[in-house]
């Protein structure tokens, strides 16, 4: 891969282009800062460009009307395009936001197509209901239409990954869409476009805005009256800003927002499923996890000796270059990701966290031009404290003890987010307890990160809003309507 910054453009009506204005932002690398790319910054002027042309797609162009198979065609070649330039992303994905090279190659990429793939198939798989009165000569049937454009506001921790968790149900029932990318993580948009454009996709079906949020592309496609619709995956205040924005002309919302997760280990648990699990939970992809199981609640009976085991498992994980396939924990996406994570650090000390490893920025060698934490565990915390209650979004733990499953359960709902949930236990009837109890999105029983994508997908409390995945996406993105039918007697 060429050393020199890649041009990024925006992708609109089936063409790359610049801004209207000729505004470029740099991308930068976290991995040692340097510059990688030159990116189209968009304007209010180029959101309702790229709006403009998805609008016309869907009033006039045959994408909405096509059938499912037809629709499904299209997205698999784009998802063929996506896998035959595997290594091309994956690198881009971790030069962009410094995710290891082993999760890029082997889940994030790989995922992407498996989205497009999996809602175009489901598509096309979907039946209506129809509401028989053959004593009233009336037969009642439903129908499901796209609802429109779709703006898609992806987030910069798995950038490919989660904008096709939106581009594709968007796209496979019958909507065009403009994808806004995270400004710090832009360049595997612009690769997507090249593999819709070369797979076929009509002009201003997809398109792709790249910049900022507030003033400028991002916030405009939340305003824009040809926008029917608005996906966003990202922090909680900026979710409130989006659906006041969006009230003004009544636009369906979709959001997974923030999380603070807990992970509860019972004293039952299989320990070294629980820790590995757990380790999991919070040090993948270097916290920059919205399910991360960033509260670990563990049992007083076993807190001790699962203590002095988790330390020495986060003890044992690889910090470094995230292009070196050994890499497990790679830099956070920017500096000022950083300053935001030993900020919280310093808090922990500050609320009196007992720090049991980590705590400091890693420094050697080449390490030192990158954005580098090193995993931080604290012990000994009350969860009341700021370090147990807010989003830090980076490789730190906080570890709770608890006496009874009912104290787990209350300490897990004090929170005011609902994300997501583990449970690790050998009780049947503590697992269910918890899963039914526990106010989340998900709860998983014995395990980290397993989705089955016909399943419910999103956030309760500050988490979210709305369920995506299988049919709730496909509720989502369509309009059902009644069609009722009265024969002559």
């Amino acid at each position: 891969m060429t050393t020199e910054p890649k041009n990024v453009q925006h992708f609109i009506n089936g063409e790359f282009v610049d801004s209207i204005d000729g505004k470029t932002f740099e991308s930068i690398s976290p991995i040692d800062n340097a510059v990688i790319a030159h990116v189209a910054e968009g304007s209010t002027a180029d959101a309702d460009r790229a709006v403009e042309a998805a609008r016309r797609a869907f009033d006039e162009g045959p994408w909405p009307k096509m059938s499912p198979t037809q629709r499904r065609k299209i997205i698999h070649k784009a998802a063929d395009n996506i896998e035959a330039r595997l290594d091309e992303l994956a690198a881009w994905e971790t030069r962009d936001m410094g995710k290891p090279i082993a999760e890029s190659r082997s889940k994030d990429v790989p995922r992407t197509a498996y989205n497009f793939r999996f809602f175009a198939d489901f598509a096309e798989q979907q039946h209506t209901e129809a509401f028989p009165k053959p004593w009233e000569n009336v037969f009642t049937y439903t129908l499901r239409d796209p609802v429109g454009v779709s703006a898609c506001i992806s987030p910069w921790n798995f950038p490919m990954m989660l904008a096709s968790w939106k581009v594709a149900p968007a796209l496979a029932f019958g909507n065009t869409v403009v994808l806004k990318p995270a400004e710090q993580s832009p360049v595997t948009a612009s690769i997507l476009a090249e593999c819709f454009a070369e797979a076929g996709m009509p002009e201003g079906v997809f398109n792709v805005v790249q910049g900022f949020g507030p003033d400028a592309a991002g916030e405009r496609l939340t305003t824009h009256p040809g926008v029917d619709l608005v996906t966003f995956t990202g922090e909680s205040a900026t979710g409130r800003i989006i659906m006041a924005n969006a009230a003004q002309t009544l636009k369906r919302v979709s959001f997974e927002l923030g999380g603070k997760s807990a992970a509860i280990v019972m004293e039952d648990a299989d320990m070294d499923r629980a820790i590995k699990g757990t380790i999991d939970g919070i040090f993948r992809n270097q916290g920059e996890v919205c399910l991360a199981g960033s509260r670990l609640l563990v049992q007083r009976s076993i807190y001790d000796e699962f203590l002095a085991r988790y330390i020495e498992a986060t003890e044992a994980l690889i910090v470094g270059d995230p292009r070196d396939s050994t890499t497990q924990i790679g830099p956070l996406v920017s500096t000022e990701h950083l300053d935001k994570v030993m900020s919280y650090i310093e808090l922990g000390h500050q609320e009196g966290a007992k720090l049991m490893t980590g705590g400091q920025r890693v420094t050697t060698g080449e390490l030192a031009k990158g954005n580098y934490v090193a995993p931080t565990v604290f012990a000994d915390v009350d969860n009341s404290w700021r370090i147990a209650q807010e989003e830090i979004f980076g490789p730190v733990q906080v570890v709770v003890p608890f006496d009874t499953v009912d104290d787990a359960i209350v300490l897990a709902n004090a929170n005011r987010y609902g994300l997501a949930g583990q449970i690790w236990t050998n009780n049947l009837n503590t697992a269910h307890k918890v899963a039914q109890e526990v106010r989340t999105g998900t709860m998983w029983v014995n395990c980290f990160f397993i989705r089955d994508l016909r399943a419910p997908f999103g956030g309760a409390k500050d988490s979210g809003i709305g369920r995506e995945g299988g049919k709730y996406s496909e509720e989502f993105f369509t309009e059902s309507k009644a069609v009722v039918v009265q024969f002559p007697s």
